[in-house]
């Protein structure tokens, strides 16, 4: 191949991709790097993503093959891709699937494609103690007990296995989705909800079972959930985020399936209502008295024959919960997200222990096809007031990362942005209690923290639905699994250092489609030439990655 100026991609030797941002044939391979590659950084006019053993694994785990992985980057890069990388590619995909755990009457057994890989992993040091006796030449016998284990000593050794042991029948429950809701509206899944779903049960072949689904904020992943559960139709653990999310996850199974009250519990701080569908808390499942004593309620895992556990929110699944995981693995788990990025750097056990991607729908396709609003992200730069100047640069990095996201001249610019977008329902969000106190109190808004009461809690959701609060002011409690449909317009005035999974799911409290113009408005309050502004740049890979553009204005533009 020779060079093609007007291609928009620079496949480097160490596995990194440059994507041109303002090349024509841009938007077209950012759609394509989404599929096997990772972005690492995205300044304005060059971004950088990375391939790597992992993101590979993930698109043979979706059907892809090495050769369109290997095609599309032929087909978009400027210069000859290296052939090592194509090698590399090609070698990473050979290895998804070289090793299968199957089931062989009542016991397990790892199988190995040649005699020298099964001598290679009977060596390795994390593997050789979760392996029993060997069956032949290439099989070994495994402790169903250790099935997950084995799979994430698999994975961190760079050889994933591909899970064909089936699993274990739940609770008989019939469970079917309404035509029509309780509330009287026409319901179906959307195609897009409905291809995830196949893709979970993979048709009711022994591939189906276990996976993560990634779909944007607003795309209904609780409606994938439903109709995941109605299709197995067994008794089914779902795990959530908060009260909250807990409580939206019941109103939803109630109005759209055919499950009746009795048939749905709450097991949560407030009620411990164990029932054929049970949702329940992270929280609740991790609470222990003091940092030794053990797990109070991870017996909930054993209270039922669970046929399907669905993991909400999956890129915040807490360690004990993988733990527990590790030992689940004949019962069939879900995966729900809007980003496989976790802070911990845990993907690889996500991978091994919940599954692997089985649909990722773009967050612009949907946006292209109406499903979710069109989003306009903004980062305003704020001047830090000179008196803040002296205490910002004697401060250690947190300090001044603190005095830089409480910046009090940002009160000024969110009152600016309502005045601009008066009559669109808001949420303003930060970091710091502090702050969010402070910017509730100079607005005169409601304000709603971790806390509220719950029962507050939903009356102000309650009330910002129905267009009596007009703008709400939150604090983290509201990053995840939130039901506000009606927000049209999200003000960020703090955010956790580089969190990209929390700027998307900021995002995704606007992304809900609304009537007439379903246009959003997503602004990131920065204070300019501070720490700040680095760690802005780093939650921005998110919106990038997705497609978004991302503008950058001056406090004193919006403020004119």
């Amino acid at each position: 191949m020779t060079y093609r100026p007007e291609n928009p991609l620079i496949v480097q030797g160490d596995h990194t991709v440059l994507a041109e941002v303002d090349s024509p044939r841009f938007p077209a391979a950012r759609d394509e790097l989404a599929r096997f590659a990772e972005l690492v950084k995205s300044p304005e006019h060059v971004h950088t993503y990375r391939i790597s053993p992992l993101s590979v694994w993930n698109a043979c785990a979706s059907g892809e093959g090495p050769q369109p992985i290997v095609e599309a980057l032929r087909e978009y890069a400027k210069y000859p891709v290296p052939g090592h990388v194509e090698t590399s590619i090609r070698d990473w995909a050979s290895r998804y699937g070289r090793l299968r755990i199957t089931r062989d009457g009542d016991a397990l057994l790892l199988d190995a494609r040649d005699e020298p890989l099964a001598e290679e992993v009977s060596r390795l040091k994390a593997v050789a103690p979760l392996l029993a006796e060997r069956v032949d030449a290439h099989t070994f016998r495994v402790a169903a007990a250790d099935r997950g284990r084995l799979k994430q000593a698999l994975v961190k050794a760079g050889w994933p296995a591909e899970d064909l042991a089936g699993y274990t029948a739940g609770e008989p429950l019939p469970i079917a989705l309404r035509e029509v809701t309780r509330a009287g509206l026409p319901f179906a899944p959307r195609d897009y909800q409905w291809d995830a779903a196949s893709a979970f049960h993979a048709a009711g072949t022994e591939r189906g079972g276990s996976g993560v689904v990634v779909l944007p904020c607003g795309a209904g992943k609780t409606v994938v959930g439903m109709t995941c559960m109605s299709r197995l139709s067994e008794s089914t653990l779902v795990l959530t985020t908060s009260v909250t999310a807990v409580r939206q996850w019941i109103s939803e199974i109630l109005d759209k399936t055919t499950l009746a009250p009795d048939q749905v519990g709450e097991y949560t701080g407030e009620a411990k209502d164990v029932r054929p569908v049970t949702v329940a808390t992270y929280q609740i499942l991790t609470h222990r008295a003091g940092r030794d004593a053990p797990f109070l309620n991870l017996e909930l895992f054993d209270r039922r024959s669970w046929g399907l556990i669905v993991y909400d929110e999956v890129h915040l699944l807490p360690a004990p919960v993988f733990q527990v995981t590790a030992g689940l693995q004949a019962r069939r788990r879900l995966g729900l997200t809007a980003t496989l990025v976790r802070e911990d750097g845990r993907e690889d056990d996500v991978f091994a222990l919940i599954g692997p991607k089985k649909a990722d729908v773009p967050w612009k396709v949907l946006e292209n096809q109406g499903w979710i609003a069109t989003a306009r992200c903004t980062e305003v730069r704020v001047p830090l007031p000179e008196e803040l100047r002296l205490p910002y640069a004697v401060a250690d990095a947190r300090q001044r990362f603190r005095i830089a996201s409480e910046n009090p001249a940002k009160l000024d610019v969110v009152r600016a942005l309502l005045r601009r977008h008066a009559g669109e329902p808001a949420l303003v969000i930060g970091l710091y209690l502090d702050q969010v106190e402070a910017v509730a109190a100079g607005l005169d808004v409601p304000l709603l923290t971790g806390s509220t009461p719950q029962r507050r809690r939903d009356a102000l959701y309650d009330g910002f639905r129905r267009g009596e609060i007009p703008v709400l002011a939150v604090s983290k409690v509201a990053n995840f699994a939130v039901d506000l449909p009606d927000a049209s317009v999200a003000i960020q005035v703090s955010g956790t250092f580089g969190s990209r999974q929390e700027e998307a799911q900021r995002l995704g409290r606007i992304l809900r489609p609304k009537p007439g113009e379903n246009q959003a408005h997503f602004y990131t309050l920065v204070t300019r030439d501070t720490d700040e502004q680095e760690y802005a740049l780093k939650r921005q890979l998110f919106l990038c990655e997705q497609g978004y553009e991302y503008q950058i204005a001056d406090a004193a533009e919006v403020e004119g």
